[in-house]
């Protein structure tokens, strides 16, 4: 796996990471949810450079121009609910993009610390042979991730496979890199070294889904 991580070079996204760490920031919700469709915006633009693209001969009311457009729109999968914002910023971008919707969760099954990742809802095109960029805000074990995308092989595989992240851990990136494609890339804003006793990342932000939707009923 190519692991692309942008807080390894100064730039604007570190700012917008910033103010999602920012515990005082973090009140504004509206901001928070912002600030991650900034990054989604980003990171989608970065990777659209890796894309396919042909070159097409564009009239313009005064003449012509050969421009590069891209041959393919990929398909944009987010992971409920914390996703849904940086998804977003990936939507601005690739306006004419098929999108699947996945559901997966933490499930205490014995009401302690150990829990089991739960996919109970997909809505998706076929994935055969297409692009498929997964968007997850937080990647702290990275066992979301797999299973999500062992649910989604049953909808055909994809050629190329892309995981957009704000922040993710070390230990999480390392289990992917186990889990997916060797050519899968992942574009990710912030990447922190450690997970906490409950499988948190440290230092992290929190529960983005929380921050960003309001806190929800344990399930």
């Amino acid at each position: 796996m190519i692991v692309h991580d942008f807080s390894k070079s100064k730039s604007i996204l570190n700012h917008f990471v910033g103010e999602l760490r920012d515990v005082t920031i973090q009140k504004d919700r509206m901001r928070f949810r912002k600030n991650l469709e900034r990054i989604g915006e980003i990171l989608g633009y970065e990777l659209s450079k890796t894309l396919e693209y042909q070159t097409v001969n564009i009239t313009t009311p005064l003449g012509s121009k050969l421009t590069e457009l891209i041959i393919q729109q990929p398909v944009l999968c987010t992971i409920l609910r914390a996703g849904l914002p940086l998804h977003q910023g990936m939507m601005n971008f690739f306006d004419q993009a098929e999108t699947t919707f996945v559901s997966a969760f933490r499930h205490h099954p014995n009401s302690n610390k150990e829990f089991e990742i739960v996919v109970e809802y997909l809505a998706t095109p076929s994935l055969q042979d297409k692009t498929l960029i997964i968007s997850d805000p937080m990647l702290a074990t990275g066992e979301s991730l797999a299973n999500v995308y062992e649910v989604l092989l049953s909808q055909g595989k994809p050629k190329k496979v892309h995981i957009v992240a704000a922040i993710g851990s070390k230990p999480g990136i390392d289990y992917i890199k186990t889990k997916l494609p060797e050519n899968s890339e992942l574009w990710i804003a912030s990447v922190d070294d450690e997970l906490d006793e409950n499988k948190y990342i440290v230092p992290g932000l929190g529960d983005a889904g929380d921050l960003a939707f309001g806190k929800k009923l344990s399930k």
